[in-house]
């Protein structure tokens, strides 16, 4: 792991192209890399491209929905902004992020996105936080196993992570559970909006790690890749704490591809935020199984 942790503020950094109104380009470096880069943090460049493009600090990310349209590699990146509406409460944005090397018609991702202001009206907690660890008794990531993603992959190496509701999904003697995981996770350079809270731009690369639930579900037995075919999320409330609860459901996987979804909390009991995804399974070992996991 080097010694340096990545800062994401620093890294989805944008810049205006001076030719082109409304297109902001990026220089993405390979930090944030899985087999390639991380969908949640290209979601989080298109999204410095929209509030830079809105240039109103007063309009805070609300929700925001990508469609992953084709691989696109760490290195130069092309964003357009086109600002749908701008009213006295919200603003809707669509943003089209492409490689430097693509087409200028094709497409990698795109990106529809509501920033809004806060106002007068309810405060309704609907649901509890899940009974899971604590920050000091979450189960430790950093074993030597060969097949532990958080050595193997940079995108970890930017995070500080504690298993708080599972097992290590690496290990093979594992048993099979249920379609829920949980994990505590903070950045290692902590990501701060000038006000001192949690930037809400960083959440989508730490709510774009939902697959765990399901290498749960199924055991060791099948081992596979979840593309993001789309990645949806909802902002709600703020924190200035550093320590995060991602707590992760898989509803459903059938015919090649799943569905789950995550809410997010922080180590005080707040809730923050929710995500929801489509991934579809590339198989990589074993043979695909057929689970109930509904009452585990």
């Amino acid at each position: 792991m080097p010694a340096e942790p990545a800062d994401l503020a620093a890294d989805t950094a944008v810049r205006p192209d001076p030719g082109t109104p409304g297109r902001y380009l990026l220089e993405l470096p390979d930090h944030w890399d899985f087999l390639m880069p991380s969908g949640g943090v290209l979601m989080t460049c298109a999204l410095r491209a929209a509030a830079a493009e809105l240039g109103d600090p007063t309009l805070r990310l609300g929700s925001a929905s990508t469609i992953f349209c084709a691989p696109i590699p760490f290195g130069g990146l092309v964003i357009d902004v086109r600002v749908l509406r701008r009213g006295a409460a919200t603003a809707q944005v669509r943003v089209a992020l492409r490689h430097g090397a693509a087409p200028e018609r094709e497409a990698g991702l795109e990106v529809l996105a509501t920033f809004t202001r806060a106002r007068a009206g309810a405060d309704v907690l609907g649901v509890a936080m899940p009974t899971v660890r604590s920050v000091a008794d979450a189960l430790p990531v950093d074993d030597p196993a060969p097949a532990n993603p958080h050595l193997r992959f940079r995108f970890h190496h930017q995070l500080e992570e504690r298993i708080a509701d599972g097992e290590p999904t690496w290990h093979p003697d594992r048993v099979a559970g249920p379609a829920r995981f949980a994990r505590w996770l903070r950045y290692r350079v902590p990501q701060r909006d000038d006000a001192g809270r949690l930037d809400r731009l960083a959440l989508p690369p730490i709510v774009d790690l939902m697959p765990s639930s399901l290498h749960r579900a199924v055991g060791p037995d099948y081992r596979f890749y979840a593309p993001s075919l789309d990645l949806t999320t909802y902002v709600i409330d703020d924190t200035a704490r550093e320590w995060l609860l991602m707590a992760v459901t898989t509803k459903r996987a059938k015919d090649g591809w799943a569905i789950g979804d995550v809410d997010v909390w922080d180590d005080e009991g707040r809730y923050l935020a929710h995500g929801s995804q489509g991934m579809y399974l590339r198989t990589v070992a074993g043979v695909p199984p057929v689970i109930d996991a509904s009452r585990r």
